[in-house]
């Protein structure tokens, strides 16, 4: 099989090419962005993953910080454990601990059609499923089942909505 021409040609130092650009282009291309602004700010090009997560009291192998204990048929006293790493940068896992301890909303929202089709049916039928399920509107044949798993799911999703919703229903049908 023939060689290509381009291996065949003899290779040539590119004055005008910066090697040092070309350098610093690898290198940022070849390390991943850290999203966290606070390990961005702590991180230490330097020095290695490793000794870059024990200072800030992270983990890089979790096989090694929580090793699985092998059972012994003697049960002795033995600490298998070496010296605890010394964690120079603290502050980075108080503020991980900060938010992971804050509750995280709820972001799941419904469309405007399911939205529509369900107080349709609440507004028809109140809470008669079997008589939802024979309704003209139920176009995908749902079953009395899953239009109260649908009607359940706005109540989960859009609770202020739905309260409004039933309190003027309430309202419209006492004057």
């Amino acid at each position: 099989m023939p060689k290509t021409k381009q291996s065949k040609r003899r290779k040539r130092f590119d004055y005008n090419t910066d090697r040092k650009k070309l350098k610093k282009k690898f290198l940022k291309k070849a390390n991943p962005r850290i999203e966290h602004a606070q390990i961005r700010n702590a991180w230490d090009n330097n020095k290695s993953m490793a000794r870059n997560l024990q200072e800030m009291g992270l983990s890089f192998d979790p096989n090694r910080t929580v090793p699985i204990k092998k059972q012994t048929l003697l049960r002795g006293d033995t600490d298998d454990r070496g010296p605890a790493p010394i964690v120079t940068k603290p502050y980075i896992l108080t503020k991980l601990q900060e938010e992971a301890s804050l509750q995280e909303k709820d972001s799941k929202t419904l469309s405007s059609d399911l939205i529509e089709y369900v107080q349709h049916m609440i507004r028809e039928h109140k809470d008669n499923y079997k008589a939802m399920a024979r309704d003209e509107k139920n176009y995908y044949q749902d079953t009395p089942k899953q239009i109260k798993r649908k009607i359940n799911e706005y109540k989960r999703c859009h609770p202020q909505l739905y309260e409004a919703f039933v309190s003027s229903l309430s309202c419209g049908n006492g004057t």
